[in-house]
């Protein structure tokens, strides 16, 4: 800070609200708010060219050096001033860059990560403490004064599709036999492998999967965390949906990192493996420039979830998925920036217990 020609530049990823009659900026990638005057905004407009303190000096000469100088280091504290050409400018760029379609409401996904959990291991009494002081919603709706007719019920029995729709559960605790390496195959082409090609006039040949994907753009990836399968070198692998293979990665696997990945769920230790899916934004932002389409990915996930489990279920295994996530920490041992492709959602699956 002390070398006059240190330049500074303002975060792009900011986003500015009031609360309680107090202005409050947010940079949405780091997660770090400020509270200042409306005045302090000049100050970032002032640096949304790289410029030097001392610039800035000259420019609010109106006011005190102390007071402006105390501005700056309280909004590069804040990482809303950044030094140009770091490594946090580069990061911010990128978002800005890379997300520039979907800003500023893409802001949500960045400002979501690395969310503080209530730990597992709190009294059941410190817990309730965390629940919102209003009354409990209703489960259902309602339809005061509708007419209403009542549906007869169905027998289930007899048809394995809905025998195991109605099977599916989430699993907590697993048996600690290894998973053939067959069975991993099937879960991973059945939910996240290509099934086949459809021809466009527009778009040319596009890949189909087991679940829907706005425009058949399939931004989902997959990443194979295996713990115990049978044929399988225990480790961390990229699956390649269009050719049913595994690229398996530099990076270490164990029953404590399913917990933390998990944010901590130690149930999930007993796992044989987990399913990370992450999502390279890129394709969806691609063709649909609008922000809704963030929705569509996140909608995405969640039909790949549900298929996975499903498949898991009808393979007579024990699955679960968790949006609990320690992001920071999966994306830095995947290998992945958190930007342009992030993390959203976890599933896993192990023999049923006994």
């Amino acid at each position: 800070m002390g070398q006059a020609s240190l330049k500074l530049k303002s975060a792009s990823c900011q986003i500015a609200y009031w609360a309680s009659g107090k202005l409050r900026i947010v940079n949405y990638l780091t997660r770090r708010e400020f509270s200042t005057n409306p005045a302090t905004l000049n100050v970032i407009r002032f640096f949304f060219t790289p410029r030097t303190i001392q610039d800035a000096l000259v420019e609010f000469r109106s006011y005190s050096k102390k007071s402006v100088a105390k501005a700056i280091l309280q909004l590069v504290d804040a990482q809303l001033l950044l030094e140009y050409g770091s490594t946090d400018w580069e990061r911010d760029e990128l978002v800005g860059s890379s997300w520039s379609r979907w800003l500023p409401e893409g802001g949500f996904h960045f400002m979501t990560k690395d969310t503080p959990y209530v730990p597992p291991d709190w009294p059941i009494e410190e817990k309730l403490k965390t629940l919102s002081s209003s009354p409990v919603p209703p489960q259902f709706k309602t339809i005061r004064g509708a007419d209403t007719i009542r549906l007869s019920s169905h027998e289930m029995a007899g048809d394995p599709f809905f025998e195991t729709l109605h099977a599916r559960r989430t699993h907590r605790e697993f048996a600690k036999g290894k998973l053939p390496l067959e069975t991993i195959s099937k879960l991973l082409q059945t939910t996240w492998g290509v099934q086949g090609y459809f021809q466009t006039n527009v778009f040319g040949k596009l890949p189909y999967k087991t679940s829907p994907s706005g425009g058949a753009r399939h931004p989902v990836e997959v990443y194979l965390m295996a713990l115990r399968v049978d044929g399988l070198e225990r480790g961390m692998y990229h699956y390649h949906a269009k050719d049913n293979r595994l690229a398996k990665l530099v990076a270490k696997v164990s029953p404590r990192l399913v917990s933390a990945y998990c944010a901590d769920q130690s149930w999930f230790a007993g796992a044989a493996a987990l399913f990370i899916m992450t999502a390279v934004f890129a394709r969806t932002m691609w063709k649909y420039g609008r922000a809704r389409a963030y929705r569509v990915v996140l909608l995405e996930t969640g039909h790949l979830c549900q298929t996975f489990c499903l498949t898991a279920t009808r393979l007579g295994l024990a699955p679960f998925c968790t949006a609990a996530l320690r992001d920071s920490l999966i994306e830095r041992d995947l290998g992945i920036d958190g930007i342009s492709e992030s993390v959203l959602y976890v599933a896993g699956v192990g023999l049923v217990a006994g």
